[in-house]
């Protein structure tokens, strides 16, 4: 699977702490170019590096899908050292691209919502870094306007229609990793109330193919029982994988495609970065997860 869980530090107490400055620096900057002149001129004059980690799948497409979208945060920003990582599955890992390091790092997680992997699967990695290098890890990409845009886009492209956000008898399952973690479950909902506000007051459920609850199955019948039967599944993945097609199988109506490279998921990686190195140089919070 590509998207998992996420969230900051080396401790579960700042890690808390950034996750909700992050959220909240997202919802005042989300709509802030994270391409602005004087960032790619800091991008090309030693600035750290962005190493994009997703979590990994069996399923070819999606280590594919997350080179696309690597390939778009490049282009968005020229000179900047843009990396893609994998937790597990997929090569590279995280590990073996931290060891490869010669300077100063950002992790940005491809993942939506705040859990395990973030508090401790990538601190654990960045504690492995090479001696002398800082690593920093940046907050989940939601819940964040640009997320909302993208997923909003992707269900346009499978056929929603503005007018299809007035009916009364239309609704929307967001469908995501899921997570044990209850910041994460937070999160998606948060994620889901914001995309019903997109799509113009339609009621959106979270869902999640595991770990928590309810499945999509389980959040369509909600649905149908609130009269609500032209029914669409919103894809909270970055890339293809088996819990983004099992999602898609249980969709009653409209199925819409992973985040992939829409251009809003790049902008908002590059935001994640921006905010990350642009909290460790005013000393807003200490980021670093090693320093040797």
């Amino acid at each position: 699977m590509t998207t998992q869980e996420p969230d900051l530090m080396l401790d579960s107490s700042a890690a808390g702490l950034l996750g909700h400055i992050g959220s909240r620096a997202g919802d005042r900057l989300g709509r802030v170019r994270p391409f602005a002149p004087r960032a790619a001129r800091r991008a090309a004059d030693g600035a750290p590096a962005l190493i994009a980690v997703g979590h990994g799948s069996r399923d070819p497409r999606a280590a594919a899908t997350l080179r696309l979208l690597a390939d778009r945060v490049r282009e968005l920003r020229p000179g900047l050292d843009v990396r893609l990582a994998h937790i597990e599955l997929n090569e590279p890992l995280l590990a073996d691209t931290l060891a490869g390091l010669s300077g100063d790092a950002v992790l940005v997680p491809l993942l939506f919502a705040r859990g395990h992997h973030v508090t401790l699967d990538l601190p654990a990695a960045a504690a492995a870094a090479p001696a002398g290098t800082r690593v920093l890890i940046a907050g989940p990409l939601g819940p964040h306007p640009l997320l909302v845009e993208a997923l909003a886009d992707r269900l346009a492209e499978a056929g929603w229609t503005p007018r299809d956000g007035a009916s009364p008898g239309t609704g929307v399952v967001l469908a995501a990793a899921g997570s044990r973690a209850p910041e994460s479950a937070a999160d998606t909902r948060r994620i889901a109330a914001r995309l019903g506000e997109r799509l113009g007051g339609v009621p959106v459920l979270a869902a999640y193919a595991s770990a928590a609850g309810p499945t999509v199955p389980e959040a369509v019948r909600a649905l149908a029982a609130r009269g609500r039967h032209r029914i669409a599944v919103a894809s909270c993945f970055t890339a293809p994988g088996l819990f983004a097609t099992r999602a898609a199988a249980h969709a009653p109506w409209l199925a819409a495609a992973p985040l992939g490279p829409h251009p809003a998921l790049a902008r908002l990686i590059l935001h994640r970065y921006d905010e990350t190195t642009a909290m460790s140089l005013t000393g807003t919070r200490e980021l670093t997860a090693a320093i040797r």
